[in-house]
């Protein structure tokens, strides 16, 4: 049977935030939170950082810490190197949860190990929600995803995806007939999967969209998508973000 792994990529620099992972959230750093929420999980969890101060915190939490390269382009090259260097099986499973989500739902991270479980001939799998705004299904900071038989993903983009040719119009107020869906960026990789993607050629739909997740579909990798059980809470990007999470815990522990 397939283990699962938590890995959380946890880069210490951020253009919008630097040093976020560290800084106070509820009395302990932000990135304590992540770990411990994930540890509720499974019993393997593994923070994969490029940055002595959370390699430090990680371990004072009696949690498994990786240093790795600085020279990373994505946080998926940062889950590989951790893969390698703890020669996790090829079969096993790994949930890509970000160091900066302290407010995932743990049913998530449940369900989208789950769904690759299922899946055997799928490489990846993550979650959607439905889109009930015309707002998001026009902005393109909204990445859409449709869905094919047998929950395999058709295709990603930040274009309104179905189009319905005869019914839509940029004037609208309302979302048209059709399906519609919010790629939500949680993944679980198959460790073979996640090794060959890092060795993959960046595909021109990749860099046409700028999504990641295109360059695995187009080079034929089965991705797999489901309805998310629960809504997740926006990370922490920003100081605004960062204010919010803060109330968010306050009324939590009160």
């Amino acid at each position: 049977m397939s283990r699962v792994h938590i890995v959380i990529p946890a880069r210490f620099g951020s253009s919008r935030l630097p040093g976020k992972l560290m800084l106070d959230l509820a009395g302990k750093p932000v990135i304590a939170h992540v770990v411990e929420l994930a540890m509720t999980v499974a019993d393997s969890v593994y923070v994969a950082t490029d940055h002595a101060d959370i390699y430090d915190c990680v371990s004072k939490l009696g949690a498994n810490a990786v240093m790795t390269a600085i020279t990373h382009n994505s946080g998926t090259d940062r889950l590989a190197e951790v893969a390698e260097k703890l020669v996790f099986a090829d079969e096993d499973i790994v949930v890509n949860l970000q160091g900066d989500e302290p407010l995932m739902p743990t049913a998530l991270l449940q369900q989208v190990a789950k769904l690759l479980e299922v899946n055997p001939n799928a490489g990846i799998a993550t979650l959607m929600q439905p889109i009930t705004q015309f707002e998001d299904l026009i902005n393109p900071n909204v990445v859409k995803v449709v869905q094919g038989e047998n929950n395999s993903a058709l295709y990603f983009s930040r274009a309104p995806i179905p189009f319905p040719r005869d019914e839509f119009s940029f004037d609208a107020t309302t979302i048209p007939r059709g399906d519609y869906y919010r790629h939500l960026g949680l993944y679980a990789y198959r460790v073979k999967t996640l090794k060959q993607v890092t060795q993959m050629a960046e595909h021109p739909l990749e860099s046409l969209e700028k999504l990641e997740q295109l360059r695995p579909l187009a080079h034929g990798v089965k991705i797999v998508v489901d309805v998310a059980q629960e809504t997740p809470e926006h990370g922490i990007d920003t100081l605004e973000d960062l204010e919010r999470v803060r109330r968010l815990l306050h009324v939590e522990f009160n």
